[in-house]
């Protein structure tokens, strides 16, 4: 019998793979596609193999034209229906003024956080509306909800994702494909992320303060035990929007930055 397949659009080792491993958990085929590193991909489905799950791992230039859309097809022709998207790609450039602010960097912004979305929804929704269910995650951001200086580019391609999250919901919730666009306000607990970000000192200075033990920052794992959730809602009280963020944390509205991200 052929398994229902999860497709992670953005597999890295924080929510991304998480996501995977816990789908892939409950008898899903995890399809994990992310942008490089082929050998971090072959960790995560080794990862999922060696507990009893099955996986693919795929490299996948998102902003490559048709790229998206013939992995899908792939996916669906070859491997199964694909009963559960995340689209799990970001679209932070960094901190930047106006000025710094290049055309080509903000054109990619959007294009990553909200043209990306907008293919995927359009090669996958015909086949979920033919089989009548589907769900569609959407990682999102504080950006999302209001704009900093220097979030010029992220902010509106975030804003751009949850309004297009909330169209998608408007067309096709009432034929059983459910969309669901998650805030993710706080620092997440991920090497290839906010490590990155920060670089391994600042990072691992950012965990002994607030993370590991202190719960201070958002777990990968508990942030994907929320998304098997929410593909799993009943019809009859689907969340169409959530924000996470960790017990120590200030919610988006309360506060105008996290000064330890500065």
């Amino acid at each position: 019998m052929t398994k229902p397949v999860c497709l992670i659009l953005g597999a890295g080792a924080g929510i991304g793979g998480h996501v995977a491993k816990r789908f892939a958990r409950e008898g899903y085929h995890a399809c994990l596609a992310r942008r490089t590193d082929q050998a971090g991909l072959d960790k995560i489905v080794s990862e999922i193999e060696d507990a009893g799950g099955s996986a693919s791992g795929f490299i996948l230039n998102a902003m490559e034209e048709g790229s998206i859309e013939e992995l899908v097809t792939q996916i669906e022709a070859n491997i199964g229906p694909i009963a559960v998207a995340v689209f799990n790609l970001g679209a932070q450039i960094g901190d930047r003024g106006l000025a710094s602010t290049s055309l080509k960097a903000f054109e990619m912004g959007w294009r990553i956080a909200t043209f990306g979305l907008f293919r995927l929804a359009q090669v996958l929704f015909p086949y979920m509306e033919q089989r009548g269910q589907g769900a569609l995650l959407v990682t999102s951001a504080t950006a999302a909800m209001r704009g900093n200086a220097g979030q010029h580019s992220h902010a509106s391609a975030m804003g751009g994702r949850r309004m297009l999250c909330q169209s998608l919901n408007a067309q096709f919730a009432s034929k059983g494909i459910h969309v669901a666009h998650i805030v993710i306000d706080g620092a997440v607990d991920a090497p290839d992320t906010l490590g990155k970000m920060l670089g391994p000192e600042r990072f691992q200075a950012l965990r002994e303060k607030k993370g590991l033990d202190n719960d201070g920052l958002l777990v990968p794992a508990e942030v994907a035990n929320t998304y098997f959730h929410v593909a799993h809602q009943h019809r009859s009280a689907w969340t169409f929007e959530l924000d996470l963020r960790a017990h120590s944390d200030l919610a988006w509205w309360n506060h105008a930055s996290n000064p330890d991200l500065k």
